[in-house]
């Protein structure tokens, strides 16, 4: 167990999101619930997101899908969802792009309305929210709570795009004037997490977390640039994939991710997924 929970930490510190605050603001505005954004669907037992965006979809970074398969289970609305397939895009690099997966879950969510995939091409100086399980701290020393000492607790933090071209997006972690009342960045562990907001249609989803830009050494400091994925840059693939034919779907997706995070070898994969699994409601 301690082996594995070391191995995983090595992991989803090295590719994991989760929010880092303001130094100058109580940790209790930050304080989110489930409600705060619905949609938000959870896939292990401290850490890495999706977001319901049909139905039976849920929109995703690939490198969070490592231990999501067929028969495997999340969590969406306080209920295990299972798993039916896994649809990741076959041109994911780590570290650089196009990191995003879709998961098809085997029976409807019918409690929860998903959030709208956001077409637009207009997210550059957007103010977002952001929110998660993960790890925390503050700007001023940057993560300095990991995902699994967090233990479940919610948060959510707005940040402002500061660029939006081709596949990705950015903010950065300002502090001062320059910073939102809730200003925050990614740490570590909740990969695969939305970056969204909220108007007269619901709720859009702008971004997938992904990865800090540069030195992962000064994870959450201030003046850290985040990564995200770009949804409106992959809505023609997304639509692709859920209206496709089974069959079809195969031409443009991998079943499973062909890059393990950082530790993660084959060989310790299924203990490592046996231990950070969420069980079913009916277990």
């Amino acid at each position: 167990m301690k082996f594995v929970v070391f191995i995983l930490s090595i992991s989803l510190s090295f590719f994991g999101h989760a929010i880092v605050i303001r130094h100058d603001v109580t940790d209790e505005k930050y304080l989110a619930k489930q409600i705060d954004f619905p949609p938000l669907a959870t896939f292990y037992i401290d850490g890495a997101h999706g977001t319901l965006i049909k139905p039976n979809w849920v929109l995703t970074a690939a490198h969070a899908t490592f231990c999501v398969q067929t028969g495997s289970f999340i969590r969406l609305a306080g209920k295990t969802r299972k798993v039916s397939n896994v649809y990741v895009n076959p041109d994911y690099t780590p570290g650089k792009s196009h990191d995003i997966a879709l998961i098809q879950l085997q029976d409807d969510v019918t409690d929860v309305s998903p959030a709208a995939v956001y077409t637009k091409s207009d997210e550059l100086g957007k103010n977002i929210w952001f929110i998660g399980i993960g790890g925390t701290g503050t700007g001023l020393k940057g993560q300095t709570i990991d995902n699994a000492e967090n233990k479940g607790m919610l948060r959510r933090a707005q940040n402002t795009i500061v660029a939006a071209q081709g596949p990705l997006i950015k903010f950065k972690f300002d502090q001062g004037e320059n910073a939102l009342p809730l200003e925050g960045v990614s740490g570590c562990g909740d990969s695969g997490g939305p970056a969204y907001i909220r108007n007269d249609y619901g709720y859009q989803l702008l971004g997938i977390s992904s990865r800090p830009e540069g030195n992962f050494e000064n994870i959450g400091e201030y003046g850290i640039t985040e990564v995200y994925t770009r949804v409106s840059y992959f809505s023609a693939w997304i639509n692709l994939v859920i209206e496709a034919s089974p069959e079809d779907r195969e031409k443009i997706s991998l079943p499973k991710l062909t890059y393990l995070p950082a530790g993660v070898t084959e060989d310790i994969l299924p203990m490592v997924c046996n231990d950070i699994g969420i069980k079913s409601d009916e277990n």
